[in-house]
């Protein structure tokens, strides 16, 4: 036996487990403090009542011989990919339905995506960063190159043509900055991915909280996109599905390289490592294209763009710089009083009892940073606003 050595090169905790360990031992040791948690990016809000009837009649499906679905087609059922091409067929992107392809959720897609690609590529990712991008890359061994991003350019890194790359990876909303790329600044990145014959994976899983109509919801806005992007998006933040969990990704044919077409070998790839995402799930999927079910899980967004804008507020009467807070669910503060993100982390822990996440977690440039999010309740943001606000003010 001889065992995959580049987890080796990988931390051995992921940064949110060393959050929960810190967050329980204060929690142990002040059993009566009631803890606040803004970091975590999970929802709060239940599945919109469109899902839940979905869900139900597909239940009922189950339960009789006539209507009984077993395997499915791995890549998806065609009434949820449809559904998914009309999405973006009314935002003005036009797809085929056969380059969509449905997933339990854009993380695993991410990490599964690489299958496709030989480990002498070389990456290129954001600095801060989400960190699956590059554990799953260091798990095969890539060589990862990092892009600066800074609060000197807003945390929106622009191609440099004189670095070759061979997978770039963008996020917009930017996990963990709430920054997020215009349309004009997409088209740059694409123009230089198609110059570089590289391919862009794209994460779009915040897509849904855009409001500026400059900013884009989908790379394929831009000219181009579809002989070198390849986009991922889930319902998690959409629908509130992480745990029901349910995403998609969108492949081109036109993506190809080395005799190769893309859009084929990860067809291939799934119809051997993937059995599909259960029929039930894609019911309730699919029922969130609905017009009853797209004004519900609007009115659901609409809570954590007011929770964002309170924390936003916050930090504008405090007098500290941040991203995001709008077009985005995060919050990304400068740590004041010149702390690092993880003493700012145990500071605001022990002195207002509210979680957030270390910026130095995602990368060096996120060293004196740190994230807050608006996924919490209404009653939790405010609480934990004005205990930050009474905390800083001091």
């Amino acid at each position: 036996m001889k065992l995959n050595t580049n987890f080796a090169d990988i931390a051995e905790s992921y940064l949110f487990s060393d959050i929960a360990h810190k967050v329980n031992a204060y929690t142990a040791a002040h059993p009566e403090k009631k803890v606040l948690r803004l970091g975590i990016g999970d929802v709060t809000l239940p599945l919109a009542p469109a899902v839940i009837s979905a869900l139900h009649a597909a239940v009922d499906e189950m339960s009789r011989k006539e209507t009984f679905r077993g395997y499915g087609p791995e890549q998806g059922y065609d009434f949820l990919r449809d559904s998914i091409n009309g999405y973006y067929k009314s935002r003005g992107v036009e797809l085929d339905s056969d380059e969509i392809f449905i997933s339990d959720g854009a993380k695993s897609d991410l990490g599964n995506i690489l299958d496709l690609f030989s480990a002498d590529n070389t990456v290129l990712v954001p600095d801060p960063v989400y960190p699956v991008y590059v554990d799953t890359n260091t798990m095969a061994g890539r060589k990862i190159i990092y892009m600066n991003a800074t609060a000197e350019n807003s945390f929106l890194p622009m191609p440099d043509y004189s670095v070759d790359a061979d997978v770039i990876y963008l996020c917009s909303p930017n996990n963990p900055t709430g920054a997020a790329y215009s349309v004009s600044q997409l088209q740059e990145w694409v123009d230089y991915a198609n110059a570089k014959g590289a391919v862009i994976l794209y994460d779009a899983a915040y897509e849904c909280f855009i409001t500026d109509d400059s900013l884009a919801r989908s790379i394929y806005q831009t000219k181009g996109a579809k002989t070198c992007a390849i986009e991922f998006c889930s319902f998690s933040k959409t629908a509130g599905f992480t745990g029901t969990r349910c995403g998609y990704t969108v492949v081109p044919k036109a993506i190809a390289a080395q005799g190769m077409n893309v859009n084929k070998m990860w067809l291939r790839r799934q119809t051997t490592k993937f059995n599909g995402v259960p029929y039930i799930v894609q019911r309730a999927a699919a029922a969130v294209f609905t017009e009853e079910g797209q004004r519900q899980i609007k009115a659901n967004i609409a809570v954590y763009q007011q929770n964002a804008r309170i924390i936003a507020d916050c930090m504008d009467e405090l007098g500290i710089w941040y991203t995001g807070g709008k077009n985005s669910p995060y919050i990304w503060l400068r740590c004041p009083k010149g702390m690092t993100s993880w003493k700012f982390f145990d500071y605001l822990l022990e002195n207002a009892g509210v979680v957030g996440t270390p910026g130095a977690g995602f990368g060096k440039n996120g060293e004196g940073f740190f994230r807050l999010t608006a996924f919490g309740s209404r009653e939790v943001t405010e609480e934990a606003v004005a205990r930050i606000k009474k905390l800083l003010s001091e």
